[in-house]
Parts: C-alpha cells; structure tokens; sequence
C-alpha cells in the first residue's frame, strides 16, 4: 500500500471527515516532518517538546501542525497553554499517521541497505537440533556470498529474551506464548513416531497398530514448550485420536540423544522429523504408524523490533524460509 492510500484510503477518500484532501504528491517536502511533529506532541503532550526531539521551537512545530491541518482540511487537535487534546479527526488520523512515518522509515532504511556492504554480527538464537539439521547450508551459503559478515549462533531450546541477550533474531518452533512477539512463519515442522527396527520387528513390523504400541517404554523430550495436551498424540485416518501410554524410561533435553538411545533399542521415540531423517533413511530407525497424522509445528522467525529490520536478518531470514519450503517475504 502507498503513502496516499494510506492516509486517505484505496479510493482516494480520506478516512475522515476532511473537507477537501489534497493529493500527497502536491504537499511540501517537509510534510514527512509535519507528520512527525504531529505524532511527537501526541506522545509527549505538547508541540515545545515536539519541537524539541526534532531540533525546532515550539513556533516552527506550530506553524507545521497549522499547515498539515490546513492541507488536510480538517483540525486535528485542539491546542490551549497547558494541554493539547486530538478531535475525533485527530484520533482517526493518527495511526494512519504512524502507519506512514514506519512505511517511509523502513522504505529508507531499505533503500540505504541495497547500497550498503553486508557486514557486522549477527546474532541468532535456534533449537540446536535444527540448527544441526538444518541451518549448516544457510549459514555456509550466506557468509559466502556475503565475506565481512559474522554469524554468532546460539543454540537453546529455551526461549530466551531477545533484547536481554543482543539477539537480531530467534527461531523457534512450535507454540508461542508472547503474542506481543513479532513473528514471521517460515515454514512446518511434522512430528514422527520412531524405533528401532529390531524393536519393531517384535512387534510384528511398521505396520503394527497401536495396541502393540501401547505399554513400549517411552523416550521423552524433558525441554518441550510447544504441544501441551498434543504431546505424543497421533490421530487415525478415520480421526481417532491416541498417545503411548508406556512409562517413560528414559528422559533427556536433547531429542537428537532421544534418538540415539531410541536406536539401541531403547524405547519408542517421538519428535520432529527433521531429527530423525538420517537415521530413517539409513534405517537405523523405523517411523511407526506412518499413515497416522500427528500435529504439525509451525517454525518462526522472531524479532525483537518490527521497525528497520537490517538487512542482513532479512537475508539471513529469507534463506531459512527458503530452505524450509516457506519462501522469500513478498
């Protein structure tokens, strides 16, 4: 969406009651200032103070307001010596307003991007079975193309607080309990139930259906945030839904370990299928009930800030997108 359907909306029509809104093509080229004195004295309750964040006196950032009231047609505030108060018109400008002043931030900051080196720290946070599984190709490929680059990855399945620890962006998998995060979905994580083949075998081959499975020692993932009710739940064809019940024998915060006690005939083991690929494909372990449907987890890119992304977390975030089936942001 442009800065005038913005304002104004898709038809040309301002979205509140003005009397004659002119094109945003026809305002001065201070107008991006107009507009962010505006915002600044509803944030800090007076036009001096306004005046002040952007260098000017209280008089200039008067005279902007009058002249972005006069352009627009309408009185967006009503001003007195002690207080300022929005109209109806105010209020109803004001988040276009920001909508505005974020698009053209982030539109310079990208244009400033295009032109400039890729360079400096990254700082990722990921679960480090994926990173294991997935993320060695992304990184190798993005520090080639890009040389003064430095990627610092971390690895934890806890979900750290991004601002407290420096981090540029944090993927997780699965459920999110912060919906003030902002987040970008980059693609599935399907979960798999798995054993060795000679555990398996005893149980009269993959195909064995759940009764044979139900007493089978479990090997559990002690770090889960992400299923709740869900966890171990795999659903039938017919949409009968059932988990394991045996007791679990073996408990560890790395599902990849999981795995390998799973291998030696440990137990049943149960987690994303990434995990579980290579040792699947070199059949080392056998995915159980595999016409069953188990729940599928979302991986997301978490930042700390939606404003001036850099441009290195975009590169860095579209490559996993990419790598994960999820795309490139449109």
């Amino acid at each position: 969406m442009d800065l005038y359907s913005l304002l104004f909306g898709s038809n040309g029509s301002c979205l509140v009651t003005l009397d004659a809104p002119r094109p945003l093509a026809s305002f001065p080229m201070d107008r991006f200032l107009s507009l962010s004195l505006f915002v600044a004295a509803v944030d800090h309750g007076s036009l001096a103070a306004a005046g002040r964040q952007h260098g000017l006196s209280a008089a200039v950032a008067g005279k902007h307001l009058r002249a972005l009231e006069a352009g627009l047609g309408v009185r967006l505030m009503q001003r007195s010596t002690r207080r300022l108060a929005l109209t109806e018109a105010g209020q109803a400008f004001l988040p276009r307003c920001r909508q505005v002043l974020q698009a053209y931030d982030e539109a310079r900051q990208e244009a400033a991007d295009a032109q400039a080196q890729v360079s400096g720290r990254l700082r990722v946070a990921a679960p480090a079975a994926y990173a294991q599984a997935r993320l060695g190709g992304v990184i190798a490929r993005l520090v080639q193309a890009h040389p003064a680059l430095q990627v610092d990855l971390r690895l934890d399945d806890r979900h750290q607080d991004l601002i407290a620890h420096d981090i540029d962006v944090a993927l997780r998998i699965g459920r999110l309990d912060d919906p003030g995060l902002v987040v970008r979905r980059l693609g599935d994580c399907r979960l798999v139930l798995c054993a060795a083949p000679a555990t398996v075998a005893a149980l009269g081959g993959a195909e064995a259906g759940p009764q044979a499975l139900q007493g089978l020692p479990r090997l559990a993932f002690s770090g889960g945030v992400s299923l709740g009710e869900d966890d171990w739940s795999l659903r039938s064809p017919e949409g009968q839904r059932w988990r394991p019940q045996g007791p679990v024998c073996v408990q560890a915060d790395s599902v990849p370990v999981l795995a390998a006690v799973a291998e030696a005939q440990g137990g049943l083991v149960y987690g994303p299928d990434f995990v579980f690929e290579a040792a699947l494909s070199a059949g080392r372990l056998v995915r159980l009930l595999p016409n069953w449907q188990a729940p599928v987890l979302a991986l997301q890119a978490v930042f700390p800030s939606a404003r001036l992304i850099p441009r290195k977390v975009r590169l860095f975030v579209d490559a996993v997108a990419a790598a994960a089936g999820g795309g490139a942001a449109g």
